[in-house]
């Protein structure tokens, strides 16, 4: 347990080291006097960090991406956004298998959410496209904020109580085990209020297009607090819904020119990369620890975005 915890906080400090480090030089130098290498080095770097973290809290590598990458590298933001959705993409497929293992991952339980959440997630990145960039930084950082406090006051429930599955939830057979690693208890889970939370999601993927922030965020407290699953399996299906809803998405980014190989490779490799030992804290680590710290480089990160929109902070 300590050592999962000393990994997680190293890698929100290197985060924080990492984004101050591109903060500054994007102050002292302009773009075009800086080596070409530079920033491809620093996504890498600052996306490997990322994918430690945010697996294990559920929220999807592009939640942190746009906001961080949006405010402290010199790339338009509609650039930032289509790689932001390929990185998001990159995390979930990345700790896709080491979920499912676990059984900390349901397909069932995912499919039926994604396949809402893709289907309105394409009209959001149209959406996002047609808006000016200012507009957008400047809901990208209020979303943000909204999250921080969802986060912040929301109370997570480790193992929800579910009763009686409804009568959508059986026919669809949404339930299922896993061993608790932290605990090493079996849960058995099963999930209610699905109508509800298939309409949630349907909104969820219009942020997930607009933002290209892949929306983990919304779907942890979607599957947890509104559907009864429990903590840690919200937070593995939240990575499976991720990998469909925001592979719809990306479609639109690309064909609209909008995703440079050289943002997307160097994020995609890092998150990718964290990602796998993310997965792993993810069962031995409490969802509340890494969930804090998140909370700190989300506050940091969206008032960064809400002052640049502005023109407050450029």
């Amino acid at each position: 347990m300590r050592p999962a915890r000393g990994l997680a906080l190293g890698a929100v400090a290197l985060l924080l080291a990492a984004t101050a480090w591109a903060a500054h030089a994007a102050v002292a130098a302009p773009a075009a006097t800086t080596a070409w290498w530079v920033w491809p080095l620093g996504l890498f770097v600052t996306c490997f960090l990322m994918g430690i973290v945010a697996v294990p809290a559920g929220i999807g590598g592009g939640t942190l991406f746009v906001p961080i990458v949006g405010s402290f590298f010199p790339f338009h933001l509609d650039f930032v956004r289509g790689a932001g959705l390929l990185v998001a993409l990159a995390s979930a497929l990345s700790a896709g298998p080491t979920l499912m293992r676990s059984g900390l991952g349901s397909l069932r339980l995912a499919l039926p959410m994604a396949v809402l959440a893709s289907a309105s997630s394409i009209g959001g990145a149209f959406l996002g496209l047609a808006m000016p960039a200012n507009v957008v930084q400047i809901l990208l950082g209020a979303v943000v904020l909204g999250i921080v406090v969802l986060m912040a006051v929301s109370k997570k429930s480790e193992f929800p109580q579910v009763d009686r599955p409804d009568a959508l939830a059986q026919a669809l057979a949404l339930h299922g085990v896993f061993v608790d690693g932290a605990s090493r208890r079996v849960v058995h889970w099963q999930v209610h209020r699905t109508v509800p939370g298939l309409l949630v999601f349907l909104g969820i993927g219009v942020l997930a297009g607009m933002f290209g922030i892949g929306a983990g965020w919304a779907n942890v407290p979607a599957l947890n607090l509104l559907m009864g699953a429990p903590l840690k399996v919200a937070a593995g299906t939240s990575s499976l819904v991720l990998s469909l809803v925001d592979s719809s998405a990306a479609w639109v980014y690309i064909n609209k020119g909008a995703v440079l190989p050289m943002i997307a490779v160097p994020s995609v490799v890092g998150m990718m990369l964290g990602a796998r030992i993310g997965a792993r804290l993810l069962d031995v680590l409490k969802g509340s620890v890494i969930r804090r710290m998140v909370i700190g480089v989300l506050l940091f990160a969206g008032a960064r975005a809400l002052l640049k929109g502005t023109g407050l902070w450029p």
